[in-house]
């Protein structure tokens, strides 16, 4: 087991409605679970969801957790420009962000803070797979965090995604490893 000790991170997950931002923090929360960390997990859905705002927020401890909100989070991971501006600016000082390049054009104005800019759209597509770019997002951090082992997430998709989409579990391992592996190769 590569458990971290003292390990407390806490996690920001944002988008569009639509985007599979609760899907990837449910994914991410199954498989720290999993691998025995302690983990709280906490959906917020905007006004309507398709087209409105969702995000959740993640933490992953080695210790109890007394809260499940994340007011300053050491991880964003956006997915589009209203999300990076909206949590980028409470990130923790030496924080990563991931960031969706194909919808965030600009870096973030902060230079105390790691940013991976990753075009998951176009990596999805390009997988043949164009609504999997949260999955390319979560490969993403996980490869540049190294809390949980990409295939092991992978692993946890049957427990996450309802059984009509199992069909989709060949296309979101592809793409957790796409993102993976463009974040090895970004360094």
């Amino acid at each position: 087991a590569m458990i971290a000790k003292g390990l407390f991170e806490e996690i920001v997950i944002a988008g569009f409605g639509g985007q599979g931002v609760i899907l990837i923090g449910k994914l991410l929360s199954q498989a720290a679970m999993q691998a025995g960390y302690q983990i709280t997990y906490m959906p917020s859905y905007g006004p309507e969801v398709r087209g409105g705002t969702a995000n959740c927020m993640v933490v992953i401890a080695t210790e109890p957790i007394a809260s499940p909100v994340v007011a300053n989070p050491s991880t964003v991971i956006a997915m589009n420009k209203a999300s990076l501006d909206r949590f980028s600016p409470k990130m923790q000082s030496g924080g990563l962000l991931v960031m969706n390049r194909s919808m965030i054009e600009t870096d973030p104005a902060r230079g105390d803070i790691e940013f991976l800019a990753v075009p998951a759209d176009d990596l999805a597509l390009e997988l043949g797979s164009p609504k999997s770019a949260n999955m390319v997002a979560l490969g993403a951090y996980l490869a540049r965090r190294e809390l949980l082992d990409v295939e092991r997430v992978a692993d946890s998709l049957p427990q996450v995604l309802a059984a009509r989409y199992h069909n989709t579990l060949g296309p979101n391992r592809q793409a957790l490893l796409a993102g993976a592996e463009f974040a090895l190769s970004a360094v």
